[in-house]
């Protein structure tokens, strides 16, 4: 039988199939009529391969089961390369380009037993907190269509609330995982720089990025990182470690770390600071210790992280030029052609942070920006640390505010930075982060906590997200409009 595949989690979904009330294909046909049904109205998917994933299925159910994720359907963030499908980071930069090849990611779940259904809408090239830069349009928030999912792995968030997919697997420069996953009520998982090979991913911030997964509960985050975790000989930034594994721990006596700036501060939502309160309550009653966390040092990352990422967004994006793939503007000389191809492909917010990242390393102004802005990760990596010798998890929200009004801050490049504020000091320090769902604000929207440990600790920011998801079972709300949308006026989507 194919049964229905309206199913909670991954998990769920997986022991069905091996129970044999479900298959393979059942599964997938259903993720495949929720995006036909949903997707004109939210935006979350820009490739669809509707017959690629039908027969991937099938080939499962004609074999015993292939792993951990037999039948799970999952998307994968626009800027993660599969053999012969488009990869355009939501960029026209890219138009037209299908690499020969897959990231290492994506043959690791496949072995798994996943079932890859498409492509999720993002910010261009992974810049942005909105998902409003793509080149395909916005993609919208799942729990309020007037309202932003997030970014830039905000389509993959939007697939995941509504269930389109049971997973989709994001990139995190700065928050790019996290902060969706808060703003549209799921778990969102940034690894330990080096715990998932980056070949395949288009690079952004070579030094931050990493992929990860989203999902609707912290065991089935825990199952992809599983599955995907490990050395890669394509990619030298890879931990040299074996098999990652997860098993759930209790929580009593763990030291909790809060970090005071962001979880009461000035420029928080005061119900953030409300949902928080009450988070940390619970954890203090089930046994756990809780650590005033001050930091200092996390007051310089906002501009320590953008020096950085755009120092190196100016390296990786001068590949695209027009001449070996993807967008070609010709015009009478070479110079020309170069300039027209890359004021055509390129955004207003892309363009913004080439510019900037060229000046951090132009002659001149190199030590005086980029190279301050070495020396002070340096230090708050070094911060990072000692603050681990006292407490095992930091805790802080995972965004300052839910999800605000489409095009709101499209005009406000420093508001929308600060929506980054609490995520971006992972990346700088390489740290593990997790944002688990904590509550609802007053108009329904969801709310974030991040959860981060040290280097190589994601078992214990799990257990801690795990047991508090457990008391508080957020991820079982549905977003009221996902199953029942219409498309919006102005046509479909492909």
């Amino acid at each position: 039988m194919d049964g229905d595949a309206t199913l909670e989690t991954a998990a769920s979904l997986v022991g069905a199939v091996a129970a044999g009330d479900l298959t393979a294909r059942g599964a997938t046909r259903e993720a495949l009529d929720r995006v036909i049904r949903m997707d004109a109205s939210l935006g979350a998917m820009v490739h669809v391969s509707a017959e690629r994933a039908l027969a991937r299925a099938r080939q499962l159910d004609e074999a015993p089961p292939a792993g951990p994720l037999h039948g799970v359907a999952i998307a994968l963030k626009d800027n993660i390369c599969r053999a012969g499908e488009p990869t355009t980071c939501a960029s026209r930069m890219l138009t037209g380009w299908a690499p020969p090849y897959d990231a290492t990611v994506v043959r690791r779940l496949e072995a798994a037993g996943a079932v890859l259904v498409g492509k999720t809408n993002m910010d261009e090239f992974g810049m942005g907190s909105s998902t409003e830069t793509s080149a395909f349009g916005p993609t919208r928030n799942p729990w309020q269509l007037g309202c932003v999912p997030g970014g830039s792995s905000g389509g993959a968030a939007a697939a995941v609330a509504t269930g389109m997919v049971q997973v989709a697997i994001g990139s995190d420069t700065g928050g790019s995982i996290r902060q969706p996953a808060a703003l549209c009520g799921v778990v969102g998982l940034k690894p330990t720089y080096g715990r998932v090979s980056r070949y395949g991913l288009v690079a952004y911030g070579s030094s931050l990025d990493q992929m990860g997964p989203l999902a609707r509960t912290v065991a089935d985050a825990a199952r992809v990182l599983e599955v995907v975790a490990g050395p890669d000989s394509r990619d030298a930034t890879c931990m040299d470690e074996g098999p990652w594994t997860w098993a759930p721990r209790p929580i009593a006596g763990m030291r909790i770390g809060v970090l005071t700036r962001l979880v009461e501060g000035p420029g928080l939502q005061p119900e953030v600071a409300e949902a928080l309160a009450k988070a940390m309550a619970w954890y203090e009653a089930a046994g756990c210790t809780l650590v005033p966390v001050a930091m200092p040092e996390l007051a310089w990352a906002i501009p320590t992280y953008y020096l950085l990422a755009t120092a190196e967004v100016s390296s990786n994006l001068s590949r695209f030029e027009g001449m070996r793939f993807g967008l070609r503007r010709e015009a009478d000389d070479l110079g020309g052609t170069l300039e027209r191809t890359r004021s055509e492909g390129f955004g207003a917010e892309v363009k913004r942070r080439i510019l900037l990242g060229t000046f951090a390393l132009s002659a001149g102004h190199q030590e005086a920006y980029h190279g301050r802005a070495r020396k002070v990760r340096q230090l708050l990596t070094e911060a990072h640390d000692r603050v681990f010798r006292d407490v095992d998890v930091l805790l802080s929200c995972t965004s300052p505010t839910t999800a605000f009004p489409l095009g709101s801050r499209l005009d406000d490049p420093l508001a929308m930075v600060l929506s980054d504020v609490a995520t971006v000091g992972a990346n700088l320090a390489g740290l593990p982060a997790l944002s688990v769902p904590c509550g609802f604000d007053r108009k329904g929207l969801p709310i974030g906590m991040q959860l981060q440990g040290p280097r190589g600790g994601e078992a214990i920011i799990l257990d801690a997200g795990h047991a508090y998801e457990r008391a508080h079972p957020w991820w079982t709300a549905r977003p009221p409009v996902a199953w029942d949308l219409q498309p919006l006026a102005g046509g479909t989507r492909a």
